[in-house]
């Protein structure tokens, strides 16, 4: 039986009861994550454009966009609040390679405020159960790349590119978001399996957003929020999607991935186990891809005292054709945000620059400013043929070469590697921060309340509350 069988079951059985208390703990943290980066994400490029146009449309005031205060419909709301959640990348990654709570938290708020009287209980439950799917597809993905032939591998499209030439976030949201929206509408059974076939029919989302640059890369998550409460709604009015969505033989893993996987990995542990306890707060507003690097130079920094103005060289030690390297004149100048957000070059060289990688070294004025760009000209590249940044004999690494003759050098890690759950004073200490470059200015004192209400959420009676007091 496909595994969309064994999802729809534990979206329409789950009680809050029956989750784990880290899962419960970890979910608290993601939402109080996702309004943060939603709040700093709310002025850049392409969110205020995309309001502009679904405030012309009209309709039917049922959820709100965060920070701007608009009313429209829920999967308007959904769509802007999830698009302005990712415009910064500084969004939660999972076990696989995606973003899990960006488009998952959207949609489950927005039809909240439609549905109305939702508690923190129900909103924890199903944002559990959106992140825990999200996270099982991405480890199906990463499955299904371990065990695919070379020759079939090699024939990929972006076959340089983590994901394969997909952007994994909105592809699988449009499901895990259908999914959730679900569980808050309380479809039963047979309607849930029809919402995550409406979902998976809107499945979309491909990588060349990252090589060009384009905002579409920040529009992909909303597409997903909007697309899986639609389907949802969709479901909950009688019409039908296909069943077969995980093992049919046009099926989500046969059709994007080549290469089919089996219903009981997807679904070990199903409503037991949630793979949300393993998402990782991203330390720093750009592709997680680059951390590793920005770790190894923040290490450097601090043990051999590097001064910017002393660096001769920096010697960026790549997997070959790593597009988060290549072409080094467009990574180390970057066209535009999104180019910055996808650089380890500029990454690096805004830390050994300014010794920091925070919101104010990935946005418009930092890609002009003088200080990184000199310090990325000094930037080149050695590329390593199939070196991966996973093995025990990692060769990958950071070299600085001093005008003193000195050379310095640090293998990258993996800082996102999870060592259990963050305490919420990180959570708290990052949402402060990115509220703070909110488009508008949202009240010290409703900051207080949202940090304090998020941490006791399944106390709350009525979730509405929370949105209201950021927008």
């Amino acid at each position: 039986m496909d595994a969309s069988y064994g999802f729809a079951r534990s979206f329409v059985n789950t009680k809050f009861e029956d989750l784990p208390q880290d899962a419960v703990e970890v979910t608290r943290r993601e939402i109080l994550d996702i309004l943060g980066v939603a709040l700093g994400g709310s002025g850049k490029p392409g969110v205020k454009e995309l309001l502009e146009l679904i405030t012309d449309w009209g309709g039917k005031e049922e959820s709100t966009v965060f920070c701007y205060g608009n009313r429209v419909p829920a999967p308007n709301a959904a769509q802007v609040n999830a698009t302005m959640s990712h415009a910064l990348d500084y969004d939660d990654t999972g076990s696989g390679p995606t973003h899990p709570s960006v488009a998952i938290v959207p949609t489950c708020l927005a039809l909240a405020e439609r549905k109305g009287g939702l508690s923190g209980k129900e909103l924890i439950t199903a944002v559990a159960l959106g992140v825990d799917m999200m996270c099982r597809l991405g480890l199906g993905f990463r499955r299904v790349m371990e065990t695919m032939p070379p020759e079939i591998l090699e024939t990929l499209p972006g076959k340089t590119q983590p994901a394969a030439g997909w952007h994994l976030t909105p592809l699988y949201a449009f499901i895990a978001s259908a999914g959730a929206a679900g569980k808050i509408l309380g479809l039963d059974e047979e309607q849930m399996i029809n919402a995550l076939g409406i979902g998976y029919h809107q499945s979309a989302g491909n990588g060349q957003c990252v090589l060009d640059g384009a905002m579409t890369k920040r529009m992909g998550p909303g597409f997903a929020a909007r697309g899986g409460l639609m389907a949802a709604l969709m479901a909950e009015n009688g019409i039908t999607g296909a069943p077969n969505i995980f093992q049919g033989e046009d099926g989500l893993f046969s059709v994007y991935h080549r290469n089919n996987l089996d219903a009981e990995f997807l679904t070990a542990d199903l409503g037991k186990r949630f793979e949300g306890v393993n998402v990782t707060m991203k330390p720093y507003p750009c592709c997680a891809g680059t951390h590793g690097y920005v770790g190894a130079t923040f290490s450097l920094i601090e043990k051999r005292g590097i001064q910017a103005e002393d660096v001769e060289e920096i010697i960026i030690v790549s997997r070959e054709g790593d597009v988060l390297c290549v072409p080094l004149e467009v990574r180390s100048r970057p066209r535009n945000p999104v180019d910055s957000q996808f650089s380890v070059p500029w990454a690096v060289a805004a830390v050994i620059a300014r010794g920091r990688a925070g919101i104010g070294e990935f946005n418009e004025e930092a890609i002009r400013s003088a200080d990184i760009l000199e310090t990325a000209a000094e930037i080149r590249l050695e590329e390593i043929p199939g070196a991966a940044r996973t093995s025990d004999n990692n060769p990958l690494k950071i070299e600085i070469r001093m005008k003193n003759g000195q050379t310095f050098s640090e293998k990258t890690g993996n800082p996102l590697q999870v060592r259990g759950i963050l305490p919420y004073s990180d959570y708290e200490r990052k949402f402060r921060d990115c509220a703070s470059y909110a488009a508008r200015k949202i009240p010290d004192k409703n900051i207080d309340m949202v940090v304090e209400l998020v941490g006791r959420l399944e106390e709350i009676n009525d979730v509405t509350e929370i949105v209201e007091l950021i927008s």
